[in-house]
């Protein structure tokens, strides 16, 4: 008989069963207008290609914040403080970016620069804090999203869950709280869980509680009346807690429940995240009643040196179809996604393979890239990711949680922290076999206005090209580039240690890159986030594609993030370079060919905002020119409101 996987680790054994013209330097301070959809129009002059070269790399060179401290955050003008931790202590994440929370000042931010930095389609409560989504499901004709939530306050804390419901996944009704705080088993917080939805339409939400002594428990909970479509009520569990940590795993190490899926054996399992050591692992468990459990001997999978798996998740992908699948599908055609949220670096791993439901363990496809190690759903600022299977449109959506880069004061002034990602459909990468592909909802585009087509435009190397766009803080864009055939052949291999994070960001010239688009950027150039591929050759001939995001010359303040983002993504024979930027004030979210890799930046401007924010192509390579072609269109704001009877 094969040994239990994962008791090969001493750790397991001991507690599991077995360069241009500027413009004017002064304009004036923008007021907010009325209407933040009609910014006001400024008209752009010519440019010369010989002044790009010499501002755009003195600019980009010259901007750059410090190398990003241990904990993610640098610039050159901030002092990074250790204020007082939150969510650490009782077993959560916190917020990583918390400058200035101590003594200290921060940037002066004005109430214009706060106001714009509110996004327009994304959902974002009201007002206050917000962090992981939970139990999204589709019931009865309408979108059900919840989400950790502070009733109180802009900062973490007091979390109880909100709850929000749309017809589209786009515009959205705020409804009243669903679950606060309110027992001995989790008045410490109620915390992340997931819905699954039974044969009959029975709906059953299982959630971690902290309790009154900090302990991490799970609990059971469904609608009091389940023929509201709504959901506006819900009851927990008189045996709650149903599930507490099993011997041999940290008070404060057991968290997450899944989606639960039916086995061959009739009864329903769940994975919940853990820890053993530094040992990150995914127990399973198996239910009749969604009362009773019984922990299966071994793991799902695990992993050494990973650390602390939160937010797990577990779901089939079809390799033959582009629908999505229900939980509960395995067979023939399929492969599953393993997902962990790593608390030790705040980042969303993946890795497909193949789940054996007899000896309940999943094998990674590749080793090399298992999860904590390899693959990321997003190269940016998300995390605690959830997915569900959307029965009405056969797929699987894909939401996460877009935390704020900025200073806790910054929060608490704006009075709002955290937004959740466009959702994202999922499927297997067919043409790759190695990877999945993320894309905005279909429905996004219901908000797109007007559009702009700019084809076959040269950008020479060591240029920038502006695009006439009057309006460039809510566009979705496409965008499509082609490098010069001639100078990738006869460039010589000399990039080899090229990566996006350490390589100098856009400022960062090789022959073959970099090259792509500048978001919210001033007219001076004195802030921009540039959004580029990278062609790195080999000594071998070999190319590597990378594609990155900027921050470290997004803001004159000092008291953001700055940081590039990125990793490589894969181009088969004959693609064009692609990618699509939605653009929605302070966030941008990017994706490479199709969604193989996806970046979400967050972005905090002092002067490129309102109608001030402009847009551009740039070609920072020294021996190459590059043609592009987009489409870009403006966007509506999305209806996002408290729900009535009227």
């Amino acid at each position: 008989m094969d040994a239990i996987p994962g008791c090969n680790n001493p750790d397991l054994e001991r507690a599991i069963p077995c360069s241009y013209a500027p413009f004017p330097d002064e304009e004036p301070q923008p007021e907010i207008p009325t209407n933040r959809r009609r910014p006001m129009k400024v008209f752009i002059s010519a440019f010369t290609a010989v002044f790009f070269l010499a501002l755009f790399a003195v600019l980009l060179g010259n901007q750059r914040s410090e190398t990003p401290e241990a904990d993610g955050v640098g610039s050159s003008s901030s002092k990074i403080l250790k204020p007082v931790s939150r969510g650490v202590a009782q077993g959560v994440s916190e917020k990583a970016f918390r400058l200035f929370s101590g003594d200290e000042d921060g940037y002066s931010w004005t109430n214009a620069m706060l106001s714009w930095q509110r996004t327009e389609f994304h959902f974002q409560p009201e007002k206050n804090w917000m962090n992981d989504p939970n139990g999204p499901i589709f019931y009865k004709g309408w979108y059900h999203l919840f989400y950790q939530y502070n009733p109180d306050s802009a900062l973490w804390g007091n979390i109880t869950w909100g709850h929000a419901v749309s017809r589209d996944l786009i515009h959205w009704l705020h409804l009243p709280l669903a679950m606060v705080p309110d027992r001995w088993y989790d008045i410490n917080g109620v915390w992340t869980g997931s819905a699954t939805i039974l044969p009959n339409g029975t709906i059953l939400m299982l959630y971690t509680g902290s309790t009154n002594d900090s302990v991490q428990v799970q609990n059971l909970a469904y609608p009091a009346d389940p023929s509201d479509p709504l959901l506006l009520h819900w009851v927990k569990d008189p045996s709650n807690p149903v599930l507490v940590p099993p011997p041999g795993i940290g008070l404060k190490d057991f968290r997450d429940p899944t989606t639960a899926w039916l086995s061959p054996e009739d009864d329903w399992r769940i994975t919940i995240g853990s820890k053993v050591n530094t040992t990150g692992i995914s127990l399973v468990y198996r239910t009749k009643d969604f009362r009773s459990y019984e922990l299966l001997p071994g793991v799902l999978h695990a992993v050494p040196g990973t650390g602390m798996w939160e937010c797990i998740d577990f779901y089939p992908v079809s390799t033959t179809e582009e629908n999505g699948l229900d939980t509960s599908v395995n067979g023939p055609g399929v492969k599953h996604v393993l997902k962990a949220s790593l608390d030790d670096d705040k980042n969303d791993y993946y890795a497909l393979g193949t789940y054996d439901q007899q000896s309940n363990t999943w094998t990674p496809d590749n080793p090399e890239e298992d999860v904590g190690i390899g693959l990321r759903y997003d190269y940016g600022k998300f995390y605690a990711s959830k997915t569900f299977y959307d029965q009405n449109k056969q797929r699987r959506i894909l939401w996460g949680w877009i935390g704020e880069t900025d200073s806790e004061i910054a929060d608490t002034n704006k009075g709002w922290s955290s937004l959740q990602n466009i959702p994202r459909e999922v499927v297997f990468d067919n043409k790759t076999g190695s990877n999945i592909l993320q894309w905005p909802v279909e429905e996004v585009e219901s908000l797109r206005i007007s559009s702009q087509e700019f084809s076959k435009v040269k950008v020479d190397a060591g240029s920038i090209v502006p695009l006439d766009i009057d309006e460039t803080t809510q566009l979705d864009i496409t965008a499509e580039f082609e490098i010069e055939k001639e100078a990738l052949e006869g460039t010589n291999g000399t990039d080899v240690g090229y990566n996006c994070i350490n390589s100098g960001g856009a400022a960062g010239r090789g022959a073959l890159g970099p090259f792509g688009l500048l978001v919210f950027a001033h007219h001076s150039l004195s802030e921009k986030t540039p959004v580029y591929f990278y062609l790195a050759k080999g000594t071998d001939g070999n190319v590597k594609t990378f594609f990155c995001s900027d921050e470290s010359s997004s803001s004159e303040a000092n008291d953001v993030g700055k940081v590039v983002y990125g990793s490589t993504v894969p181009v088969l024979d004959g693609e064009k370079l692609s990618m699509r930027l939605l653009v929605d004030h302070s966030i941008v979210e990017s994706f490479a060919q199709g969604g193989r890799t996806v970046i979400t930046s967050r972005v905090y401007p002092t002067k490129a905002i309102y109608g001030l924010a402009r847009l551009f192509l740039f070609n920072n390579a020294t021996g190459a020119s590059i043609t592009a072609s987009l489409k870009i269109w403006k966007m509506n704001s999305a209806s996002i409101k408290p729900y009535s009877d009227q």
